[in-house]
């Protein structure tokens, strides 16, 4: 049994992109922070999760670099276009400013056509991290941001903070970076962040039943559309190539056998705004090869779909924090993210994120 620290409440959370997302997380803390008399846990894992409930995470710095959202305080750059996320709450004066930052590869072809960019001078993200007392900094960039990802990292291990990728950029999975968190002693989680009941753990948990049932998968797709700047940024078939392989792998780990199979952001629909329709299809045999086919659809508001799970996984780093454990933090990866550096089923994962939470489980 490890030994349980109970540390400071507040957890301080950057947020490098404030697009759906990340309006979504902030609705999400206030409206949890809001409700919290009635202990509402409802898309949680648990209202209270090693000692730590939703309103203790603080969010102390945000970065971005549209001009809509670029000197805004936080409460309103969640709401500037083009986000399109609903809103579930009306979020009260943060005093956290956006800052502008770092734009390298940030800004795709089809993202620069809709969205103007700030022309302030990019801030020093280390010195911010280090002035506020950041914890913890979630990656939420656009798809496709490998240069600037890995810009948000380096400046994560200069400053001595957890760094949460939350899109398909290979860092947390990657063993160069693995080892350079450990070096630096700071933990790391992800990549890619899978929604509370989306497409892609929709797909790995039906993966993982045909297979435990003895039903023999001969091919599959999942195809997914959106209206949010999120699939309008995909459009770029160049920035699709790490999401293909995060999405597609998670539901490659459940088969022990080759699939044909097609997995992967599929098109825009302007009109869906933040909804995302995902459909699935698995062509197979059963008893005496008999064939059978399975066809799923899926719609859901795609912000709010990962926001619960992206509060898990604040709070399981941050413990992981209290107990100075360094480098890829593999159950919270495995089950809050797509691409983890250990690949499991759901509910593998979840046993072993809450043993880790209980402190039955080192990392």
């Amino acid at each position: 049994m490890i030994e349980i620290v109970a540390m400071g409440k507040k957890i301080n959370v950057a947020i490098a992109g404030v697009g759906n997302c990340a309006s979504a997380l902030v609705q999400g803390i206030h409206y949890y922070n809001s409700n919290s008399s009635s202990k509402d846990s409802v898309g949680l894992t648990s209202f209270d999760l090693g000692g730590y409930e939703p309103g203790d995470i603080n969010f102390v710095a945000a970065f971005d670099i549209a001009e809509a959202k670029v000197g805004k305080d936080l409460s309103e750059a969640v709401l500037s276009p083009p986000n399109n996320a609903i809103q579930i709450v009306d979020v009260p004066h943060t005093g956290i400013k956006v800052q502008k930052g770092n734009v390298l590869d940030g800004a795709g072809r089809h993202f620069s056509e809709v969205v103007k960019l700030s022309d302030k001078t990019h801030v020093e993200v280390y010195d911010v991290l280090r002035e506020t007392h950041t914890d913890i900094l979630i990656n939420y960039l656009p798809v496709g941001s490998r240069e600037a990802s890995r810009y948000y990292a380096e400046k994560c291990l200069e400053a001595g903070v957890c760094f949460i990728n939350a899109i398909p950029v290979f860092i947390s999975s990657d063993s160069n970076w693995q080892k350079r968190f450990v070096e630096k002693n700071v933990p790391c989680a992800g990549d890619d962040v899978m929604s509370q009941l989306g497409a892609t753990v929709v797909h790995k948990t039906l993966a993982k039943l045909w297979v435990d049932r003895g039903v023999l998968i001969d091919e599959t797709y999942q195809l997914n559309i959106g209206g949010d700047m999120d699939f309008y940024n995909m459009l770029d078939e160049e920035r699709l190539e790490d999401k293909r392989v995060s999405k597609t792998s998670a539901v490659q780990a459940m088969i022990p056998y080759d699939v044909p199979m097609r997995i992967g952001p599929s098109d825009y629909v302007n009109f869906l705004h933040n909804d995302k329709v995902c459909y699935i299809y698995m062509k197979g045999r059963f008893f005496g090869k008999v064939p059978l086919e399975l066809d799923v659809k899926l719609r859901v508001p795609d912000a709010y779909n990962s926001s619960g799970v992206m509060i898990d996984a604040i709070r399981g780093a941050k413990i992981a924090l209290d107990r100075n454990i360094s480098g890829p933090l593999e159950s919270i990866s495995a089950y809050c993210f797509k691409h983890p550096p250990v690949q499991m089923s759901y509910s593998n994962a979840k046993s072993n994120f809450i043993d880790f939470i209980d402190g039955k489980k080192e990392r």
